[in-house]
């Protein structure tokens, strides 16, 4: 009999310490880098194909988001 992975542990880099920002639209633009760098990361070791795909897609639309804000400042 095959051995049957139950689950994975990924471990997540840790927040970089708080940098003094000037308003809360920094604060969500670095919320959104990280996102998308956790994304990044665990993406490959996503077991099953569909939610691999939603999780490509979310990176896809948060990175959409994240450059339309910067061409905006």
């Amino acid at each position: 009999m095959g051995q049957v992975l139950m689950g994975q542990v990924l471990q997540f880099r840790l927040k970089p310490p708080a940098a003094e920002h000037d308003g809360d639209a920094l604060d969500l633009m670095s919320a959104i880098d990280f996102a998308l760098r956790d994304l990044a990361d665990i993406t490959p070791h996503i077991l099953h194909e569909p939610s691999r795909e939603q999780a490509r897609q979310c990176r896809q639309m948060l990175q959409d988001a994240f450059d339309a804000a910067l061409r905006a400042c």
